[in-house]
């Protein structure tokens, strides 16, 4: 949010902002449909209207007409003549091929597994379980796995949601003196691939489940990186791939409760060599009153995958249960850190 529409936000009356806060997920709704009817690549060759896009999306044409409507009131579509809608630029974001990966991102986390979750958020406030499972019958993980389709999209958006990140990492951090670097759950190898574009000494190792390094071969020849990566399916709570020097574990360990977390970084701990160095990439949340988005975050994974986000305290706490020690975080001019964990 800008400076001035933040100072803006902050002079309306109390009531009035936690109304608006309330009321939030109607446009979540609006603009998942949104993604999900494909509305802007029906609209990439120019602007059509309602009559004319409602056999090609499977809808009632009054209705779409208001739903365009309202799409253009939130700036991403804009009405010309004959009730005819076009793209904004905001709106050329949300096509299927568009850079940012938004409008996975929106299908991923505005779809109704998701979307059920946050209704039993009562749930895990009461029970400190996660709201997904209660809603969905599995975990995350599990669902994922037997929904190949929304495991692409949720993949997908965790590029979109995570893209800014991994070239800060890459510039934050010194890479250089590194041989092999593991990424740990390191999907289609967005970090990975991010790392070794930066750094040209290092190749790399993706490791992760099976269903979800699917996509990395495409990815990662699409970057210039797959003769430099080697891709190693497996799973993180069996055992990860020895003869790293440096181990990744992007946006992992938020994801798990912590005997899973404990469990994931033992064997880190088995593979690791004396002088190697893992690397955990996550929000490191501030102490106090301070705003922050990992904050949020926190509630997303109380409630949809059952991990959560952390202070620097307590990844140390965290760290030496493992047996590892802090070495310092390290900031980025992203909303991530690097944790650096050495062996104890």
């Amino acid at each position: 949010m800008s400076d001035d529409r933040a100072t803006a936000s902050q002079a309306l009356p109390p009531h009035v902002q936690l109304i608006q806060m309330g009321t939030a997920s109607w446009v979540s709704a609006v603009v998942y449909a949104a993604a999900k009817l494909g509305i802007a690549d029906h609209l990439a060759a120019g602007p059509r209207s309602a009559v004319e896009l409602a056999d090609t999306t499977h809808t009632h044409a009054p209705s779409l007409h208001r739903f365009m409507r309202t799409l253009a009131g939130l700036g991403i579509l804009t009405e010309r003549d004959a009730q005819r809608f076009g793209l904004t630029r905001m709106g050329e974001a949300l096509k299927s091929d568009a850079p940012g990966s938004a409008r996975a991102t929106l299908i991923a986390f505005g779809g109704p597994a998701i979307w059920h979750s946050w209704e039993e958020i009562l749930y895990s406030l009461e029970t400190g379980k996660t709201g997904f499972e209660k809603a969905a019958g599995m975990p995350l993980f599990e669902y994922l796995s037997q929904h190949p389709e929304e495991a692409s999209y949720f993949s997908e958006a965790m590029v979109g949601f995570h893209g800014a990140e991994p070239p800060t990492v890459a510039r934050a951090y010194d890479f250089s003196g590194a041989k092999t670097v593991v990424d740990v759950g390191g999907a289609t190898g967005n970090m990975l691939a991010a790392i070794l574009s930066h750094h040209a000494a290092p190749r790399g190792v993706l490791f992760d489940r099976p269903h979800v390094v699917r996509d990395a071969p495409a990815f990662l020849k699409a970057r210039g990186m797959d003769e430099r990566v080697t891709i190693e399916p497996g799973d993180f709570f069996e055992g990860v791939p020895a003869g790293g020097d440096v181990y990744l574990l992007s946006h992992i360990i938020h994801d798990w409760n912590e005997e899973q977390c404990l469990t994931i970084l033992g064997h880190c701990r088995k593979v690791i060599q004396p002088d190697g160095r893992l690397l955990i990439i996550e929000t490191v949340l501030p102490t106090g009153d301070t705003p922050h988005q990992g904050k949020m975050q926190d509630m997303v994974m109380l409630v949809v995958p059952g991990g959560q986000e952390r202070t620097e305290a307590e990844y140390a706490v965290l760290l030496r249960k493992a047996g590892f020690r802090l070495g310092r975080v390290v900031p980025t001019e992203s909303v991530v850190s690097v944790v650096e964990a050495l062996p104890a």
